[in-house]
């Protein structure tokens, strides 16, 4: 184990993750690769609109840096109105899962931090609550 926690088994789980929601793409009914996107785009979205309020509060950076951060934010807004869901808590549930791994990755390719095996299983832990919250059964 090496001392940030990351080994070649906390990979194999980062990979059977991947696997898990490229699959769950193909065989839920109803959630298209359209609603993965969405959502990716979204997270993307909304992680650069808070980072431009961090850089600017946190590391100095000039206000200017609100400006791209308000519109992120606002673009993240729009994107979460696209997705097909009956229900916005619901969508926004599901996306809480796809941002929490979306941060992840932007800590390890933006702030160069390689997320840990802490990282992981909670990330695995979130993806399972939000697939329960999505796709658990519900009288008609």
């Amino acid at each position: 184990m090496t001392g940030d926690g990351w080994n070649a088994g906390t990979s194999q789980v980062s990979s059977l993750l991947l696997i898990i929601v490229c699959r769950t793409v193909e065989i839920v009914p109803g959630i298209g690769s359209m609603t993965y996107l969405i959502y990716l785009a979204a997270a993307v979205a909304e992680i650069g609109g808070c980072f431009a309020f961090w850089a600017w509060l946190r590391l100095d950076r000039s206000p200017v840096w609100l400006v791209p951060g308000v519109a992120c934010l606002c673009i993240f807004a729009w994107l979460l109105t696209l997705v097909n869901a009956e229900h916005a808590g619901r969508a926004y549930a599901a996306y809480g899962g796809i941002y929490i791994l979306s941060a992840l990755g932007w800590l390890w390719i933006a702030e160069g931090v390689r997320p840990d095996r802490w990282d992981v299983i909670g990330v695995s832990i979130c993806l399972l609550g939000a697939s329960v919250i999505l796709w658990g059964p519900r009288p008609a």
